[in-house]
């Protein structure tokens, strides 16, 4: 089992390395657009207890506003 979770914690890590090198090319607002999403989706996903629903309601929420920041 422990052995599982050390190739699951390792997947993640991949995910996040190359997630955040695809960020380099973008312009603030899609930063911000992006950046707000994520927010939105913990957010969302705390309020919710974890729904997939309020997961992506926090999300889409959270990417509106992220991108209208700055405007």
């Amino acid at each position: 089992m422990n052995k599982h979770i050390r190739i699951a914690q390792a997947a993640v890590l991949a995910a996040v390395v190359l997630g955040t090198s695809a960020c380099s090319s973008m312009n603030q607002r899609d930063r911000n657009t992006a950046a707000g999403a994520a927010i939105g989706a913990g957010v969302g996903a705390i309020l919710s207890g974890g729904s997939g629903i309020g997961t992506a309601g926090g999300a889409a929420v959270g990417g509106v506003i992220g991108n209208q920041v700055g405007k």
